[in-house]
């Protein structure tokens, strides 16, 4: 049923004093003009749950409804609004997709590389630097961490890897 302007305006005045039969058929309305409205705007797969979460909003917002005013423009505002909102999460949705996409899809061969890469340089270095330089600088122990592990004293680590990181560069210029 299409009910006409004056109708509607008058079942949600009802509606709002507690006339439930006026109320079910103010809803009833609200939904077959609410399927209309959304039918042009969006998938038929999300046209339930639009003219659903609307009609709730109908609902919540009714007793904000005055009955000296049309009906049909204040159910269209809140239509629209509940549109842009499902808009808004469906960009949400397809950015998190994309990102989700974007993380699947990085490889970590850059990483492999750079760590072949740097085994090779480090296979140029004394073990005691080489392994300095491994437990504070690639695995992040501190000092004194790498000086336990080590069995050199902190100032040894120290100068280790001050030594290795120097001699790194040396042959990275030259490579």
């Amino acid at each position: 049923m299409i009910a006409d302007e004056a109708t509607l305006t008058r079942l949600a005045g009802l509606a709002q004093r507690g006339d439930q039969q006026a109320y079910a058929a103010l809803l009833g309305a609200a939904k077959a003009w609410l399927q209309r409205y959304f039918r042009r705007r969006t998938t038929p797969c999300q046209l339930d749950d639009l003219v659903q979460e609307t009609l709730l909003s109908v609902h919540r917002k009714l007793a904000s409804f005055e009955p000296s005013r049309p009906f049909t423009p204040w159910l269209v505002a809140i239509a629209r609004y509940r549109y842009v909102d499902h808009l808004r999460l469906i960009y949400r949705r397809a950015e998190d997709e994309l990102s989700a996409e974007q993380v699947d899809d990085h490889t970590d061969e850059p990483q492999i590389t750079a760590r072949i890469s740097l085994e090779r340089l480090f296979e140029l270095l004394p073990d005691a630097q080489q392994r300095a330089i491994e437990l504070v600088k690639i695995e992040g122990l501190s000092i004194a961490e790498a000086s336990q592990s080590t069995g050199q004293s902190e100032s040894l680590v120290k100068v280790n890897i001050h030594r290795g990181l120097k001699r790194l560069a040396a042959l990275i210029e030259r490579g």
